[in-house]
């Protein structure tokens, strides 16, 4: 069987910061270049030196990689200067970076409109740029900027553009699908006609996501003959994002695309890493990871009827199109109320709870789930209250801190400011504990109460300093009078394992609190802390 070499192309650092919200700093693109590069891709644009400060400094810090090349990206020459005069292109060729890649205009209703120059004159922009380069011994690369728009525009023209930069030594012509909006069978049979005047070797595809696209645009392109593959971490990018490389690598490698093993740079022990660096760009932004991520989502290999769960046991082929090992990602059964008893074995396997499968309590658990997912609990989301709910009923869990009683006020100053207060009650070792705490909601205020002051708790302040609240979450689940609500609480530690809990109540303060005690039992027991006497 043949194989074909596919060349990876991540433009995180370039395309990924164009993304609403998005501003890495310096020390950002350090990590993320240094994790594409273990990570083995072969080309890494760090961004535009010369446009911003931030991308200037990057280039001029001294980044070691040792499997990845590093990119510089820019625009070809301006008119009316020579591109040895181009203070743009000057500050590329300062960049020291052993590729560049240069956008360059091939709509021909953009030159007219946007550069208000002449096609031959948006041509020789290409050719001196590209000789430049060439000559200064860089791996040069051409971003055939609208190229499929352009050449359904005047397909002559687009293909003039493109072979002015081929023609004088462009080692890579990249083909754009700037605003994402051709579709998979367009893209094939114009990069098939391309290849008829470019060799495949020397072709690469750049697709945005506005249609969902994207990657199989990508995948269209190689069908066709394209080598050369362009993309982000997690399709990170402007408007809808770019080609998701978390989907392409794994698909690349552990599919027979085309009936061909494709080669890349890429070694294969590494593919196990590509979940790890999908989250390491989410940690690096500060945001929730797209659970629904196909290859590296919490939810990719996720089971939730019963049904599914007993095939999976059986052969996880059923349901799964990988191993998800083999990505760095692990399988997740969902306990919910659409659960059979397969989900709730599997899970407690899972967490590591003894058990006989004919143990009576198993269908008790299962029981006590579908009772409360009927009075809206949810433990979809929520692994640290379903693994405290089966370990109590197993008899597994030792008494913590009781909470005898709490007070939450919330007032309204002379000022305009408003201010919560909670007192919180603890029983710990039969000893009385009077917690109290303030914060900019009756929840944080309680929240407050509890970890501000466990140097009172002397016996669990140890496990409890770093715990932290990360997120929370408030649901309605009926309207009316007597409105039930789910409150659902994200916490943190030290290790950096977050956990999830939940509570449900027709008191929002109440839910809270549930949600809330979960959180501190899951941490103490899974911390190892001594039983309550």
């Amino acid at each position: 069987m043949s194989k074909e070499k596919l060349y990876i192309f991540d433009t995180t650092l370039r395309d990924g910061a164009q993304t609403q919200g998005v501003d890495f700093s310096i020390d950002d693109k350090i990590k993320i270049a240094e994790a594409l590069d273990k990570l083995g891709v072969d080309y890494i644009e760090g961004g535009w030196p010369g446009a911003n400060p931030t991308d200037t400094e990057f280039f001029q810090r001294k980044i070691k990689l040792i499997n990845s090349k590093l990119t510089a990206f820019g625009m070809t020459k301006k008119s009316g200067r020579s591109a040895k005069n181009d203070p743009g292109l000057s500050a590329l060729l300062n960049s020291k970076a052993p590729s560049i890649c240069l956008v360059g205009k091939t709509w021909d209703f953009h030159v007219d409109v946007a550069l208000g120059i002449s096609k031959e004159e948006n041509l020789e922009n290409i050719v001196e740029s590209t000789k430049h380069f060439v000559k200064e011994n860089k791996e040069f690369m051409f971003d055939a900027e609208h190229f499929f728009d352009g050449f359904k525009n005047n397909s002559d023209y687009a293909i003039s553009c493109v072979k002015s930069a081929y023609d004088n030594g462009a080692r890579w012509i990249v083909l754009c699908d700037t605003n994402g909006g051709t579709l998979p069978n367009e893209v094939e049979k114009i990069v098939k006609e391309i290849t008829k005047h470019i060799p495949g070797n020397n072709l690469g595809i750049h697709a945005h996501n506005d249609t969902g696209n994207a990657v199989a645009n990508s995948f269209a392109a190689v069908s066709a003959g394209a080598r050369q593959v362009q993309g982000t971490i997690n399709g990170l990018g402007e408007r809808c994002g770019n080609a998701n490389l978390m989907s392409i690598i794994p698909t690349i490698h552990l599919k027979k695309y085309l009936n061909k093993n494709f080669l890349t740079n890429i070694k294969s022990e590494n593919i196990n890493k590509i979940t790890q660096t999908s989250r390491l760009l989410d940690e690096i932004l500060n945001r929730k990871p797209n659970q629904h991520l196909p290859y590296v989502g919490a939810a990719a290999f996720s089971h939730k009827g019963g049904l599914h769960v007993s095939a999976v046991q059986k052969d996880p082929k059923t349901y799964e199109h990988i191993e998800p090992k083999l990505v760095g990602n692990t399988r997740n059964i969902v306990v919910s109320d659409q659960s059979g008893k397969s989900n709730i074995i599997s899970r407690l396997k899972s967490i590591g709870v003894e058990f006989k499968e004919d143990d009576p309590k198993i269908k008790k658990l299962l029981d006590e789930v579908k009772d409360r997912e009927f009075i809206g609990y949810s433990y979809d989301g929520a692994d640290a209250s379903f693994e405290l709910l089966a370990r109590r009923l197993m008899g597994e869990i030792p008494r913590y801190i009781s909470i005898k009683e709490y007070d939450v006020s919330v007032k309204k100053d002379k000022l305009g400011n408003i201010i919560s207060s909670a007192k919180a009650h603890l029983e710990v070792d039969k000893k009385i504990i009077l917690c109290e705490g303030e914060g900019n909601g009756p929840v944080h205020a309680l929240d407050n109460a509890i970890r501000n002051n466990v140097d009172k708790i002397a016996k669990y302040s140890q496990y409890l300093k770093d715990l932290k609240l990360v997120d929370y979450k408030v649901r309605i689940l009926n309207t009316g009078t007597e409105a039930v609500t789910r409150v659902s609480i994200e916490s943190t530690d030290s290790k950096g394992k977050n956990w999830f809990t939940i509570g449900v109540s027709t008191n929002i303060i109440d839910a809270s609190f549930k949600a809330l005690v979960d959180s501190l039992d899951y941490k103490l027991f899974k911390d190892n802390a001594p039983a309550s006497i």
